[in-house]
């Protein structure tokens, strides 16, 4: 098997070809790369069967790879090395991308490349071109504009608990506690943030973000007690669908 290593840290990079020297020094080729654009030219000649990319790189991400190859040529393992927090985690773990955290952990590496290679031995190799897109677009721009009678508020989406309808205005809550009435209906941001996954409509007069959650009470229907102590109604025929979306995240 072959294995691209890009990263822009050297250190990191002699890091990753150790332990796999150590492991797998008999089954595996590996090349070195230490931006997005000349890790790209070696897939392209080589045609790895894993790659080991790193996100936070100059001049271009790592998120960007699908920018720099055609869709046909995604067909290898690909496992993110990422010192990003969790809300990202939990964006790679939605998009079933794999990913390493930074300091690697020895054990969690050779899990992860024994998985690669496993799906490698099954023919599981998948074209992860619209994974990539949505992580990409998840972490790339984190903010939104929100329109208030003083003007506009750029707000990251990090800092945002959740949205609630009130007739054709929205009450938007955020984390220092404070709340915004904007003049659009919940509707508006429903379609700005579908393609967010840390965002969830739980019912129809309120999308929360799920990183603020805090409690989930069973009490008269199911309920979601946020960070802020708002209590977030759970819609009957959603009840399903948001349990099964829980116990994939966590």
């Amino acid at each position: 098997m072959k294995a691209v290593i890009i990263d822009d840290e050297n250190k990191a990079r002699k890091l990753i070809l150790a332990l796999l020297k150590d492991e797998y020094s008999d089954s595996i080729i590996t090349y070195e790369a230490e931006d997005l654009v000349s890790g790209c030219k070696l897939i392209k000649e080589e045609k790895p069967d894993i790659v080991f990319l790193d996100i936070e790189m100059p001049n271009h991400s790592g998120l960007q790879i699908a920018e720099f190859l055609e869709s046909n040529e995604l067909n290898f393992q690909l496992i993110f090395i990422t010192a990003y927090n969790e809300y990202a985690v939990q964006a790679f773990k939605l998009s079933a991308v794999d990913y390493l955290l930074k300091p690697i952990d020895i054990l969690e590496f050779k899990s992860a490349v024994e998985k690669a290679k496993h799906n490698i031995e099954k023919g599981n190799i998948t074209n992860k071109l619209d994974e990539l897109k949505k992580v990409f677009n998840q972490l790339s721009l984190n903010k939104m504009v929100l329109e208030v009678p003083k003007g506009v508020l750029f707000v990251s989406h990090d800092d945002i608990i959740a949205f609630e309808a009130d007739g054709m205005y929205t009450k938007v809550f955020m984390q220092d506690n404070t709340t915004q009435l904007i003049c659009k209906p919940l509707k508006h941001f429903v379609e700005q943030l579908e393609s967010k996954s840390i965002f969830y409509k739980p019912h129809r007069s309120y999308l929360i973000n799920l990183r603020y959650m805090k409690e989930l009470s069973k009490k008269d229907g199911y309920h979601i007690v946020m960070e802020n102590n708002k209590t977030i109604p759970v819609a009957k025929e959603k009840k399903d669908e948001f349990l099964e979306l829980i116990q994939s995240m966590f």
